[in-house]
């Protein structure tokens, strides 16, 4: 592993030059990779591993047609490639368990028997074995139990990869039954295309990822954008105005030159004025939200988010409430405002 500092911290992480796609393809040879769900990071991983040779096959129930068309399109070829979860699971020596979390429990009496000694149980997220109390899945001591989870969407792994770059990746190894656990998942996580890993553990991943999304990656962002455009409005502002302040701004250049050279060298970049206004109400929002995250984090840890998410998602109208809430996003008129933004942008003209 090399040893990056990160901030004054000292890390070890694995890069592709100590671990090249040539050593994965080597330590894979003997494998066969079954994808079982055709979703959201499934179609990603399975293609990536796919098209830097690895044997992969996918498991998909049937009779979520969808998933299933979208594989064939894909190339994966129904009894040869493509099968269904059961099958596909005992095809496999490496399962990769890529169904939803509350799927991950439903299906879990199909994919046990299949566990046989000597197979890897491959996860892109510690939820299911970090909540075993309430998911009940608890895997067959004789297996490894390993994660890879990208720091992305299956949509951003699979559009990263084509790019010929790719996205950071954590990993951890539960189990060890095999002695090879831990080359088998550094080389699924090259496989997929990760543009380097770094380890954590199960509980670790799980935490972080949960507490991540709801906050800056999705909830808080969400929730900041809808304030900052609410006073906008309110104060009299015209709706492009407003979300021209509030999102487009962020997405179209700030955020883009965080990415590039990082936080202080943007607020360098800046106007006077902007960079100076930042600077005070920087620790403000800090001091506001911090109460926040920390109530957050506490959720996460105490298992109440999974307990949310479980009997959530569990519920047999969980769909029809799902769209309800998403249509009402949608249909805000910030985000009806940001369609409108959008088509005018001059590469969508």
């Amino acid at each position: 592993m090399a040893k990056i500092d990160f901030g004054g911290v000292i890390e070890e992480v694995v890069t592709r030059e100590e671990f090249p796609l040539s050593k994965a393809r080597e330590v894979l040879s003997n494998e066969v990779v079954a994808v079982i769900g055709y979703g959201v990071q499934g179609p990603a991983q399975a293609l990536n591993m796919k098209e830097n040779g690895v044997n992969v096959i996918v498991g998909q129930a049937p009779e979520f047609k969808a998933d299933w068309d979208k594989a064939v399109r894909d190339g994966f070829v129904p009894g040869e490639t493509l099968f269904n979860v059961e099958e596909a699971a005992q095809k496999g020596t490496i399962i990769q368990y890529l169904v939803s979390d509350a799927a991950q429990r439903a299906l879990w009496p199909k994919i046990k028997p299949h566990l046989t000694t000597g197979k890897a149980l491959y996860f892109s997220h510690g939820f299911s074995i970090t909540y075993k109390e309430q998911t009940g899945v608890v895997p067959p001591d004789d297996i490894d139990v390993i994660l890879c989870a990208p720091k992305g969407s299956g949509t951003s792994v699979r559009r990263n990869f084509l790019a010929g770059a790719g996205i950071n990746s954590s990993f951890s190894v539960f189990r060890d039954h095999t002695g090879k656990a831990l080359e088998r998942i550094l080389a699924l996580g090259i496989a997929i295309g990760s543009g380097y890993l770094f380890p954590t553990t199960f509980e670790k991943e799980v935490f972080s990822d949960l507490t991540g999304e709801r906050g800056v990656l999705m909830g808080a962002l969400a929730g900041i954008m809808d304030a900052q455009y609410k006073v906008l409005r309110d104060n009299g502002h015209s709706p492009s105005e407003a979300f021209n302040e509030t999102v487009e701004e962020l997405t179209q250049s700030l955020i883009r030159l965080v990415d590039e050279k990082g936080m202080d060298w943007m607020y360098a970049n800046c106007s006077a004025t902007a960079q100076r206004g930042a600077l005070d109400w920087r620790p403000r929002f800090m001091e506001a939200t911090l109460p926040v995250f920390t109530e957050l984090y506490d959720r996460v840890r105490s298992g109440e988010e999974c307990s949310r998410v479980l009997e959530s998602t569990g519920s047999s109208n969980y769909k029809e409430l799902l769209d309800a809430e998403l249509a009402e996003l949608g249909n805000s008129e910030l985000w009806r405002t940001g369609a409108a933004v959008r088509k005018l942008r001059p590469e969508n003209k």
